[in-house]
C-alpha cells in the first residue's frame, strides 16, 4: 500500500508514524509547504518514508504528486484545503481521508462515486470516533429517544494549573472558533438555539461524571440537530446534544470573554486585529502544554431507547493520555491514528463503498475497535 500524507504537523506526524508501524505499508510520501521542521526527525528516517515540498494551494503541484500512484491521500491540512484536495483526488482517481467535518464535501458524492473514489471526511476524534460510537448506538437500539455526545481535549487535572483550567491540545484558533459558533440542542422535544455569546452562561452548562476523571463541565458544541437528521432518528428522539468537555471552572473563566465580545472576528478599527485574534495572541503562549505534562482526551456517548421491547440506557467512554515514549499527545494519537486506520481500511478494501462516506454508517465497527485497541486506545 502506498500513501500520500499532506501536512507534517503533529497530527500529520502521528498519521505517518502509525502508517509505518504496518508491514503492509510499502511507502509513505510526506509533504508540506515547509519541511524544515522535520529535518533530523527519527520518524522520517524510515526507508519507506520520503519527503517532498508541496504547496497545496498549487493545484498543478497537487495533481502532479497524486499522479504517482497512491492508494490513499491522507489530508491533514487546515479545513480550507479539504475541498480543493478532494477535487484533485477525484480527478486523479485517488481515495482521500481527512479529519474535518464533511459538509463541504457532501455535494461531491455523485462525482466521487462515478469516478470510483472514496472520500472519507470526519475520520479523526471529534468528528470521527464519536460518530463511529453513535453509529453503533444506531445499530444497537430499535428506537432512540436520547442521544448525547461529548468530547474534550484538555490537560490532565494536575496540569490544569491556570485560571482557565485549560492548555492547548489542538490549534487554539480551532478552539476559539468552536467557542464562536452558535449551538443548537434538542431538549424534551423543544429545539433550543444557543447564541455563541451565551455558551458559557450558567443555564447552558451541565456536569457529567467520567470514570477515573470525576466531574467534568459540558457546554453546547454547534448543531446537534444536523446529526439527528443525518441518523434518521428525528421521529423518535426527543433529547439530543453535542457538548464540549472541560474541567469545572473553565466556563466561569471564559464567560466574560464570551459575553463581552472578545470572540468576535470583526476588527474594532481598520488595521487592527479582531478581538478574537487579539485574545489568541495574548493567551496562546500562556496555555502551552509542558514537555513533561500530559493531555487527556475524553469521548462520551450516551444513548437511551428501546431494544427488544425494553428500555435501555448505554454510556460509552474513550479516554486516552499522552504517550511519553513516542511524545505524541492524546489528541495526536486519537486524531492521527484514527485517520491512519481509516486510510488503511480503505486501501485494503475493508471499506469498499465509493462516494462521500460517513463514520456513522460506513465503518466496520468491530474491525475499527480492534485496530484502536492494538494502539492502546479502548472503549469502556
Amino acid at each position: 500500500m502506498k500513501f500520500l500524507v499532506l501536512g507534517c504537523g503533529m497530527q500529520g506526524r502521528a498519521v505517518i508514524y502509525d502508517l509505518l508501524q504496518s508491514s503492509d505499508v510499502k511507502s509513505v510520501l510526506a509533504t508540506d509547504v515547509d519541511l524544515s521542521g522535520v529535518e533530523g526527525d527519527p520518524l522520517f528516517q524510515d526507508d519507506r518514508c520520503s519527503q517532498q515540498v508541496c504547496d497545496a494551494t498549487d493545484e498543478a503541484a497537487l495533481r502532479a504528486i497524486m499522479k504517482e500512484g497512491f492508494d490513499v491521500v491522507v489530508d491533514m491540512l487546515p479545513v480550507p484545503f479539504a475541498r480543493p484536495v478532494a477535487e484533485v483526488a477525484i480527478a486523479e482517481g485517488v481515495h482521500m481521508v481527512n479529519a474535518n467535518y464533511g459538509k463541504d464535501l457532501y455535494n461531491l458524492h455523485d462525482k466521487a462515486k462515478s469516478a470510483g473514489v472514496t472520500l472519507f471526511p470526519e475520520s479523526g476524534l471529534d468528528p470521527g470516533i464519536d460518530l463511529i460510537l453513535c453509529g453503533e448506538m444506531l445499530r444497537y437500539f430499535d428506537e432512540i429517544y436520547e442521544l448525547n455526545s461529548y468530547g474534550g481535549g484538555l490537560p490532565e487535572l494536575s496540569a490544569a494549573d491556570n485560571l482557565l483550567k485549560y492548555k492547548i491540545t489542538w490549534t487554539y484558533e480551532g478552539v476559539l472558533k468552536s467557542y464562536s459558533d452558535d449551538a443548537r440542542i434538542l431538549k424534551e422535544g423543544e429545539i433550543i438555539d444557543i447564541p455563541c455569546e451565551t455558551l458559557f452562561d450558567e443555564e447552558n452548562i451541565h456536569y457529567v461524571d467520567v470514570p477515573s476523571l470525576g466531574a467534568m463541565e459540558a457546554t453546547p458544541n454547534r448543531d446537534a440537530l444536523r446529526f439527528v437528521e443525518q441518523m434518521g432518528i428525528g421521529d423518535s428522539c426527543h433529547t439530543a446534544g453535542r457538548y464540549t468537555l472541560r474541567w469545572p471552572g473553565h466556563a466561569t473563566a471564559m464567560r466574560p470573554f464570551s459575553n463581552l465580545g472578545f470572540l468576535s472576528t470583526e476588527p474594532l478599527k481598520k488595521g487592527l486585529p479582531s478581538p478574537r485574534d487579539f485574545l489568541r495572541e495574548v493567551l496562546e503562549p500562556k496555555l502551552q502544554l509542558g514537555a513533561q505534562e500530559r493531555d487527556v482526551i475524553v469521548i462520551r456517548v450516551e444513548a437511551a431507547g428501546m431494544r427488544g421491547g425494553e428500555e435501555e440506557r448505554v454510556i460509552q467512554h474513550v479516554i486516552d493520555y499522552r504517550d511519553r515514549e513516542t511524545g505524541f499527545t492524546a489528541m495526536n494519537r486519537t486524531v492521527g491514528y484514527t485517520a491512519s486506520i481509516m486510510a488503511q481500511m480503505v486501501a485494503r478494501g475493508e471499506i469498499s463503498s465509493r462516494g462521500v462516506l460517513s463514520p456513522l454508517y460506513d465503518v466496520p465497527y468491530g474491525k475499527f475497535m480492534e485496530e484502536l485497541s492494538h494502539r492502546g486506545i479502548t472503549v469502556e
